[in-house]
């Protein structure tokens, strides 16, 4: 078993997010805390011009092939396994996001490995990982000794991205993808499919539950590869293109000042009173998934990972637990007011400032004292 810390990189679209210079400051504490190298794994094609922004780690495993491209679970989860299972990594860090949030699940089931998920902090304790993992939305942290080896679902906001980045080149070792040449570009079977016995492997049986109720092949061993061929089950997952949402009312990137609202401000009558605040302040009025999918809110005015990032000089949000995927989209703000019922509400461990107050009751007194001429 080699001690050696992995840091999965996440590029959307030839571009590596901020999410994986996050991860990298972390691992480069933790690589450094046990004497241990640190190396990112990038998986994909079109982003060589940006793997020198990859310095905080000793090593870049870089698999440069269009069928790892696109964000299919499948073919990147087994390619990643059989990676893991030939350099035996101490642990692999994760993001957790929509890119890569299926094939974090998929990867355990691949390699038969434990998984820690939802990690808010990693940090070394008696030369041993540990994490701390929130669970039920945030409602209850959990510390967990992790065993070895493991993956971790890692949180964003867990560290700075500043030190995540590096102005140094690191070492650059170029692999090939190590996944069968039966699979089409871009595609990859969850059918089950059976493979001979390897000589020290042991293949498994676990599946992973899709809504094609198929279940996903867990051998991603060299070996075991070379038993797959073209004529095998076709692709129950097929990448088609990307689908751009329509522009919207307002660009939300753009804003100074943004009024948030989730479901705890009330009733959807509600929604007026965070546009007179909005419009008071000279900004904008924008909300958390469930208001987006109560039709409250049109889909271009959701702030999270799978709405829009934003860093406005000032957020206000109204009735927001604090969920991770909404925070993500939201957490680099220059000030955060929240405003919540619940005093132990996960918003509050991102806000500058916290107020335990009615959200539609604070909406009305702020747009009252904003409308006070200076």
């Amino acid at each position: 078993m080699r001690d050696n810390i992995w840091v999965l990189v996440e590029a959307w679209r030839g571009e590596i997010s901020e999410i994986t210079y996050q991860l990298l400051a972390l691992g480069r504490e933790l690589a450094d805390g046990l004497g241990s190298p640190l190396e990112a794994v990038l998986l994909g094609r079109r982003t060589v011009h940006r793997l020198a922004t990859l310095g905080a780690a000793d090593r870049v495993l870089y698999v440069d092939d269009p069928r790892v491209e696109q964000p299919v679970a499948a073919a990147r989860a087994h390619a990643l396994a059989a990676l893991i299972r030939e350099r035996q990594p101490r642990a692999l860090l994760v993001p957790l996001t929509n890119v890569s949030w299926d094939e974090v699940g998929l990867l355990p089931a691949c390699l038969e490995a434990p998984m820690v998920n939802s990690c808010r902090d990693v940090r070394i304790a008696g030369g041993d990982l540990q994490a701390e993992c929130l669970l039920y939305g945030g409602k209850m942290v959990a510390t967990v000794a992790v065993p070895e080896p493991s993956i971790l679902g890692v949180l964003p906001g867990i560290r700075p991205a500043k030190p995540g980045r590096a102005d140094q080149s690191p070492e650059i070792e170029s692999l090939p993808l190590p996944i069968p040449e039966g699979l089409e570009r871009n595609n990859c079977s969850t059918e089950a499919v059976e493979a001979p016995r390897s000589q020290g492997l042991r293949p498994s049986r676990t599946g992973v539950r899709r809504r094609e109720r198929n279940t996903a092949s867990v051998d991603a061993s060299a070996a075991e590869w070379d038993s797959y061929s073209a004529t095998g089950p076709k692709p129950a997952v097929r990448f088609q293109g990307y689908l751009e949402p329509e522009a919207g009312d307002v660009d939300l990137t753009q804003q100074d000042v943004l009024v948030a609202i989730g479901r705890g401000v009330g009733m959807e009558d509600d929604v007026e009173l965070a546009e007179e605040l909005a419009e008071a302040l000279g900004g904008a009025v924008c909300g958390s998934r469930p208001v987006i999918d109560q039709g409250w809110l049109p889909l271009a005015r959701q702030v999270g990972k799978s709405g829009v990032i934003v860093r406005p000089r000032a957020y206000l949000a109204f009735g927001i637990s604090g969920a991770p995927e909404h925070v993500e989209g939201m957490m680099d703000s220059e000030l955060i007011i929240a405003v919540n019922t619940d005093p132990e509400a996960p918003i509050f461990g991102v806000a500058h400032y916290g107020i335990v107050e009615d959200a539609a009751e604070m909406l009305e007194a702020l747009t009252e004292a904003a409308r006070v001429p200076a």
